[in-house]
């Protein structure tokens, strides 16, 4: 990096100081504004275990509700988990689960996350994705093991100065 912040398309990256040292961004400045963000992921397994799960017959409980609990508890404990990120007002959060008994058997995930705040909620999108993708594992290690936390990214964003970005 030497002396200088790095840049990526021309731009500075705003997370490093003059001398490449890591920052936390000042968003004082910016215009609080309404922020959205969807995140995506899934647990691919066999289809045994979906199976359990769609029919609540997990020995550790309701997979799904105790999944989506823990994603909206990630959210709110993104900035502790993530140095850089800020804490943010959560204004609302939207955790969707689909359970797949036919190949490929899974769970798709998609949470949605907003807020009005000078900063964006993707972080914390992805964060529930991942909170809820690995919940879903250690409730269900004891009958698949080779369960695999796949494809977690942002489907969309929208607000700020950045505008809507959409995969």
């Amino acid at each position: 990096m030497g002396s200088k912040a790095g840049t990526q398309s021309g731009k500075a990256l705003t997370h490093f100081d003059a001398e490449g040292q890591a920052r936390m961004v000042d968003v004082s400045p910016k215009p609080e504004t309404h922020r959205v963000a969807v995140a995506s992921g899934q647990v691919l397994m066999k289809p045994s275990t979906a199976k359990l799960i769609a029919k609540g017959e997990m020995s550790k409980g309701d997979v799904i509700g105790i999944a989506r609990v823990a994603g909206i508890q990630g959210i709110k404990r993104t900035s502790d988990l993530i140095p850089l990120c800020h804490p943010l007002r959560i204004s609302g959060v939207d955790i969707e689960m689909k359970v797949k008994t036919s190949s490929p058997a899974g769970v798709d995930i998609r949470a949605e996350v907003q807020a009005v705040d000078r900063t964006g909620v993707e972080m914390e999108a992805l964060t529930a994705v991942s909170v809820a993708a690995l919940t879903i594992y250690d409730m269900c290690k004891a009958v698949d093991r080779g369960m695999r936390i796949e494809a977690v990214q942002l489907e969309e964003k929208l607000g700020g100065k950045s505008g809507h970005w959409k995969r």
